[in-house]
């Protein structure tokens, strides 16, 4: 979509340094992607066996690297901060410490070292998370302070929310450019299928399917399935990034969501339709539901860049278990 009112992408693109905090991960495999169709010739991937960006030394020596490759100035220079410590109610349960802290060192100190460096934009990629745990739906963003996060995931999601905060601060006392998007629950090929990290999506897609190899009779599923989820596809996520890049330089924080909420009981029992299987679905009660409901208001990011959701949730997810089959050969 190209306005008048904004530049073309490929134009905007032309002689920008993109540096990409997570570009080798999930979303950020994807974002990456999106910027080399349009054009994008000057790309950094920093990955984390060569940056600890927990450790700012790290991130000083990522900028220095960079500037001896790339004669480009800072101010032509865009950070895509979607590097993170992230999985699912377990994985949080189990670190919350470690996804406070690491999340919060990396982003905060990277948002310094690139304000203090004069780079012309930083984007930093928060979380569904950070909204109160009770948050009328749909979630719109002036809401994000009412309350305190789902306790599972509060560690990780005030840890992110931060950079909110930071955004609004540097802009104030420094006129720095960054902006703050919420991505509601990803999905897509290249997700995270470990069942010990994963989100619930990847998860239940290897449960089914490896029930189904094995002949099993039952899956068992954490909580109750009365929550209620949001996803976007990891194509579209992408997608919004780059269009709020290029068009958007305010602090105001901005939802990225698909706009569609289903039960996660409805979620399972379509996962195991497109996945074949056909056995019982045991719910245990004794672990959490999270977050009792997550849908977001998306009339900022239509109205701001002009971002909308284009995958339809079962054709996204039909892409993402053919993914995972031709992988594991399932």
């Amino acid at each position: 979509m190209t306005s008048s009112l904004y530049p073309d992408s490929q134009t905007f693109w032309r002689d920008k340094l993109a540096i990409v905090t997570g570009g080798a991960g999930f979303l950020g495999s994807f974002v990456v992607e999106a910027l080399q169709r349009r054009g994008a010739r000057h790309i950094v991937v920093p990955r984390k066996r060569d940056y600890d960006l927990t450790q700012m030394e790290a991130i000083q020596r990522l900028f220095r690297d960079v500037y001896r490759q790339y004669d480009i100035p800072p101010e032509n220079t865009i950070i895509l901060h979607l590097a993170a410590q992230v999985g699912g109610i377990g994985a949080n349960r189990l670190h919350p410490a470690e996804f406070f802290y690491n999340n919060l060192m990396m982003g905060v100190q990277l948002f310094h070292e690139s304000w203090r460096r004069g780079v012309g934009k930083f984007v930093a990629i928060g979380t569904v998370c950070a909204y109160p745990k009770f948050t009328p739906v749909p979630f719109k963003e002036e809401d994000l302070w009412n309350g305190y996060p789902e306790e599972t995931n509060a560690p990780y999601g005030l840890a992110k929310k931060m950079l909110l905060v930071q955004s609004e601060a540097y802009r104030q006392q420094y006129g720095f450019n960054s902006i703050f998007l919420l991505p509601t629950n990803l999905y897509g090929p290249r997700d995270n299928f470990d069942l010990e990290t994963s989100h619930v999506i990847p998860a239940l897609i290897r449960k089914s399917l490896e029930a189904q190899a094995r002949g099993d009779k039952e899956i068992v599923v954490w909580g109750d399935g009365s929550p209620t989820r949001e996803f976007l596809y990891v194509e579209d996520a992408a997608e919004g990034i780059l269009l709020a890049t290029e068009r958007y330089n305010e602090s105001l924080p901005v939802n990225l969501g698909s706009g569609m909420e289903i039960r996660i009981r409805d979620l399972v029992y379509l996962i195991a339709e497109l996945t074949g299987f056909e056995g019982e679905i045991v719910w245990d009660t004794s672990k959490p539901n999270g977050q009792p409901r997550r849908s977001l208001d998306t009339t900022r990011a239509r109205t701001f860049f002009g971002f909308q959701a284009q995958t339809d949730f079962r054709t996204g997810l039909q892409r993402t278990v053919e993914w995972y089959r031709a992988q594991v050969g399932l």
